[in-house]
Order: structure tokens, then sequence, then C-alpha cells
């Protein structure tokens, strides 16, 4: 069994404690995040999922599931001794324990900088050759006036076109997973834009009907606690519900069925409603979400972060685009965008503040 290690030539810059605890007997099992006991098993460890859409879920993972990966990274990208690799969330970010660990057994160095406000992350970013970022946290560093550099590792959802725009002076590895399953499927300069890329080094993937399926080295083991969890499980294979096609080799998504809702017996996945509205001008920040309608049953809502003198043209350009029947019916502008520690937005919270 691969066992995590702290390997030699190794270095962190910030607040390391909870690795070293972590990471203090080789093989023992550990949990970062929450206050539940401690996993049981050798060469088991726990994470969590994001919470986007509710609360956070125990990961049970096996050690190796991660180490296997942490060998196809330093080939791809050049993570070793020498390379300065930063962290931009909290370690309780199932992305940012990930890079942490594989700077550490790799024999990088690791800048932490989760907790940090944007315009200090900026200023310790200057020298690190590779990030690990979710688009949330890139879109604070380009708002504080970061020039973006080295290689951008991006993962926890898909970058829209503006910000991909201003991040231009990086090279951009964007890349599709989950916390149960890790790497799905990397997004080279070659990919279609729309894309999540192609699938990583050992991983299997499958559509049906409609439903993403994945068969790789890197699934997580199962839920720990008492939450059963969304991932379902099929002779080896296992989909956590996200919806999407395959075309020439490459991954397009649709979004969560968790999320999908019916307007008028037709299928409407927010996540591609967001991801149009966002490269928009105006639009810093925006979140789909369904809402009550006598005729309809259900009608779409775009709640926004932005200039609120842009709203005609943005519903505008989202009729011509997207048909009458599934773009937002109103806009709701809000001042503060409630996000959770992995960086996405919390959905549930700010439902419960727009009343929607």
């Amino acid at each position: 069994m691969k066992l995590f290690r702290w390997h030699p030539e190794a270095k962190v810059v910030g607040d390391d404690r909870s690795l070293r605890h972590a990471l203090a007997v080789p093989g023992r099992a550990f949990r970062i995040g929450g206050a539940a006991a401690q996993p049981v098993g050798h060469g088991s460890f726990e994470t969590l999922t994001s919470g986007s859409s509710g609360a956070p879920r125990r990961i049970l993972r096996s050690m190796e599931s991660w180490i296997v990966s942490f060998a196809v990274n330093a080939g791809l990208f050049g993570i070793g001794p020498g390379v300065r690799v930063a962290v931009l969330g909290d370690l309780v970010q199932s992305l940012a324990l990930y890079g942490a660990l594989e700077a550490l057994h790799l024999g990088a160095t690791v800048q932490l900088l989760g907790g940090m406000r944007p315009d200090r992350q900026v200023l310790a970013l200057a020298g690190a050759a590779v990030t690990y970022a979710t688009p949330a946290q890139l879109r604070l560093l380009v708002e504080a006036g970061w020039q973006a550099q080295g290689l951008i590792l991006v993962g926890g959802s898909k970058l829209d076109a503006k910000l991909r725009a201003a991040l231009a002076g990086a090279e951009i590895r964007e890349f599709y997973g989950a916390a149960e399953a890790s790497f799905i499927t990397l997004a080279g300069p070659d990919a279609p834009e729309d894309s999540v890329g192609s699938v990583y080094p050992g991983v299997e993937v499958e559509v049906r009907a409609g439903q993403i399926w994945v068969r790789s080295p890197y699934l997580f083991q199962g839920y720990a606690g008492v939450d059963a969890g969304g991932a379902v499980w099929d002779a080896g294979w296992l989909s956590v519900g996200e919806m999407g096609r395959l075309e020439a080799g490459y991954l397009y998504l649709s979004g969560r069925a968790g999320r999908m809702v019916t307007v008028a017996d037709q299928n409407v996945f927010p996540e591609e409603i967001e991801s149009f509205i966002a490269g928009l001008p105006g639009v810093a920040r925006v979140a789909v979400l369904p809402r009550r309608d006598a005729l309809r049953g259900v009608v779409m809502v775009a709640v926004m972060q932005g200039d609120p003198t842009a709203e005609t043209a943005i519903l505008t350009a989202c009729r011509v685009r997207l048909g009458s029947l599934v773009a937002p019916k109103a806009a709701i502008w809000v001042r503060e965008w409630p996000v959770l520690a992995s960086g996405k937005t919390d959905l549930v919270r700010l439902a419960r503040e727009v009343a929607v």
C-alpha cells in the first residue's frame, strides 16, 4: 500500500500544523475538517465535499487513490523538488488538501495561502510555478489586480470566457472531477472551449442516458458518517450525478441532475445558463435559481453581483442565446455573495437570502 510521506526536500510556507499532525505517523488514518471522530483503517483518510447545494459530506479515501495521481502530475506538470506550488484554499477544501499533500509528497515547496486576503495572496504568489485554485478564488485575485503567471491548475467548476481572458498571461490546465472521483478529465489549450477536456490518464468515462460514469484508480471508498451521499456505484463504475455528453473524445457537461429543473416540460440545467451569463459585461458573479410560477410551474431567476444598469442587456442576450423558455425571467442583484470554504457559491444560503 502506498502511503503519504513528507519528502525530505519538501518545504512549507504558512501554517503547516494540521499537515504535520496528519502525517506524523506514516499510514495513520486522519481527517481534516469537521468535528467527527478520526477514520479507522491504515492508509485511510477523510476529506469533505464542497457542500455547494447542501451540507458537506465526509469522503473516505485510501491514500493510494491520491498518490497514484501524484505520480501522473509529476510527469505532466513537472511538480517536484525546487518547484513552488501555491494552494489558495483552506485545507478543509478537497482541492487545496490535494495540492498541498501532492507538493509535500513530491518534494516541492508548498505555499499555504488559505484564509489570506486576495491582495495579500497576490503578493505571496510572486514566484509560484504552479497554483491550485477554483474559478471563484481566481476571480478574487484578478479583482485584486493579479497578473496571472506560471501554471494554473483549475478545478471546482468551469472557467467562463471573461475570467479565462483575464488569466491570459498564465498557462491554464482546467480539470473536471469531484471529491468522490478526483480527476476525470483534463483540458489543455487544444480542447474545445465548451468542453472540460479529454480523459485524465488512467480514467475511463461512459455516458449512459446522459449520465456520466467513471472508472479509475482514483475513486473514493465511500461516504463516512450517517449521510449516504449522492454517488452511485455500478460494478466498479461511479456516478456523482453529473449529466453531459462525449463528442470526439471530449467531455461536455450539462450540469448536476440534482440541480436540473423542468420548465414547461423541458429539462433545464442552471449551470449552462450561469456559464453564459458569467461571460457577459456587467456580471461579476451569477447563480441561476428556480422560482415557482403559476403558468409554467417553474421559471429561472438570475441572481447577480455586478452592474445593475446592465440588466436589460443581460436578459435580452439570454433570450437571444437560450430562448424565451429557458432564459431567466428576472434578475436579482445582491451586494454580498455567500461562498463556502471551497470558494464555490453557497447556493442554499443564497436562495434563502433572496427568497427564491
